[in-house]
């Protein structure tokens, strides 16, 4: 049976996740600084850049929101976040839906899914209630905990980075962590472009390896967006 260009398109999307995670260890996310944002204020649709730990672009991150629902709900927004590959193809798919936003609630808490590809459900990160520390669940298709993600009490990026530490579902052993860096008091005084690194182990799932990047982009939005004039980073 010939197979339709569909149907290879759609073929090609989980072999080429496989041959760009398989290979890496560690992904770099930047954040583009939005003119229009610094100047105005008006929140717009955030767009990364994702490298690998040679500085080599692999994957372009768009957020999919309309102006009312970025503007009227801030950094708790629901998203879409649309991750690109450089032959222009949707790879992987981010859904954020519209969840509770204050730690003193153990209901409703934020959650993220991961589409690899678009439609297929591989992993979810799901926000776990503590009193004191950011806590995350990483589950895969099945909604199975696999992994946990630790962050500090203070979650502040003042001249050093931060660490959410990604360890076993026991806490005993860390295997990663995905760190929002420093970038200097100007850029972090005035724009709310973000670097982060996220690094696992070499042989972690593919498919793990993507949650991992949803994780990045849904920390990302809980403490270091801005909301109109307002960080979002500060104790927990």
């Amino acid at each position: 049976m010939l197979l339709t260009q569909e149907r290879i398109y759609h073929l090609t999307i989980p072999l080429n996740i496989l041959q760009q995670h398989s290979k890496i260890d560690q992904i770099l996310v930047h954040q583009q600084i939005e003119l229009l944002e610094v100047i105005t204020g008006f929140e717009t649709n955030n767009k990364y850049e994702i490298k690998n730990s040679f500085g080599q672009k692999i994957y372009f991150a768009v957020e999919d929101t309309d102006c009312c629902t970025r503007n009227c709900c801030g950094a708790s927004r629901p998203f879409t976040m649309r991750i690109i590959d450089n032959m222009g193809q949707e790879v992987i798919t981010l859904e954020r839906p519209l969840r509770c936003d204050s730690c003193c609630c153990p209901c409703c808490l934020q959650e993220i899914e991961v589409h690899a590809p678009p439609g297929v459900p591989v992993g979810y990160v799901t926000q776990t209630w503590h009193p004191c520390l950011p806590r995350f669940t990483i589950q895969n298709e099945r909604r199975e905990d696999v992994l946990k993600i630790i962050g500090p009490c203070v979650v502040c990026s003042c001249c050093a980075d931060v660490d959410f530490e990604i360890k076993s579902l026991d806490e005993e052993t860390i295997v990663g962590k995905i760190s929002k860096q420093w970038t200097g008091f100007v850029r972090e005084a005035f724009t709310d472009a973000d670097n982060f690194g996220i690094q696992f182990p070499l042989d972690l799932d593919v498919k793990m390896k993507a949650v991992m990047l949803g994780a990045c982009f849904l920390i990302d939005f809980m403490f270091f967006e801005r909301s109109g004039n307002t960080e979002k980073e500060g104790v927990w």
